[in-house]
């Protein structure tokens, strides 16, 4: 389980490119010169004497000494460092680039299409089978199931900046639930579902609409919805989306 999420968390770094994040490490290093230079190590030197605070202070807990020490410097630690130089061009940086890069996806949007799931590994011992997911993780781009017949696997994934395309009309779904769990941070998410499926949906947005079959909410803010087609409960074959988004819009309709 542990070598899975580390897949998955390298998936998303290299999303970045490795000059970009270079630079940022380079700038962030001059900055913390730079703000030495400039308060004559004070901040820097505050900084310090917080780590060791913590440090010392994770030793001696669980007493009342130790708690209030290592508490203290976490909380010092984390005023001072809001208030560095480097810290705010990090998270100008950051806002800067995943502005840019969502830009850059809306006008040339990359489309990302998974690999057929297939048996990466069977372990005998405990009659585990490891299976590559249907879609992944990603933090930049636009993400869709295969154009072509594919194999049905449940979705369980996080996504940044971009859209997620997933047509259910493509695959054969299973006897039972079909579960969708998407995460999402900005970016619409577009479902399509065949005409004889059933459906429950669970949905969370801070600003976004929401068009599920005949139900339509405007544009809302802090918008959370709850709903499920009449025969769910005795359908033999059902699709369960549970989804939640930041900014966007959510569309779940029959094809």
């Amino acid at each position: 389980m542990r070598l899975f999420y580390d897949r998955e968390a390298a998936a998303i770094f290299n999303q970045l490119k490795t000059e970009t994040i270079n630079l940022f490490l380079l700038i962030g290093v001059a900055l913390l010169v730079l703000e030495f230079t400039l308060h004559d190590g004070g901040t820097v030197f505050f900084l310090l004497v917080t780590i060791a605070g913590i440090y010392f202070g994770r030793k001696k807990m669980p007493r009342t000494k130790g708690k209030i020490l290592f508490w203290s410097g976490i909380f010092f630690f984390t005023l001072t460092l809001l208030n560095t130089a480097a810290f705010k061009f990090l998270l100008i940086a950051i806002l800067v680039y995943t502005i840019y890069k969502y830009i850059q996806n809306q006008k040339n949007p990359k489309v990302i299409k998974p690999e057929q799931p297939i048996v990466l590994e069977k372990k005998e011992d405990h009659g585990m089978v490891i299976e590559a997911p249907l879609m992944k993780n990603i933090l930049f781009g636009t993400q869709q199931t295969p154009e072509e017949v594919y194999e049905w696997k449940d979705i369980n994934i996080q996504t940044g900046v971009g859209d997620t395309v997933i047509d259910l009309t493509n695959t054969v779904l299973p006897k039972g639930e079909a579960v969708i769990f998407i995460r999402g941070f900005i970016g619409n998410i577009q479902i399509f579902i065949p005409y004889d499926a059933e459906v429950s949906l669970k949905h969370s947005v801070a600003a976004g609409a929401v068009n599920v079959l005949d139900y339509q909410e405007p544009r809302k803010l802090n918008c959370t919805i709850n709903l499920q087609t009449e025969g769910y409960l005795e359908a033999k074959e059902k699709i369960k989306i549970c989804t939640s988004l930041l900014t966007g819009d959510l569309e779940v309709r029959r094809k």
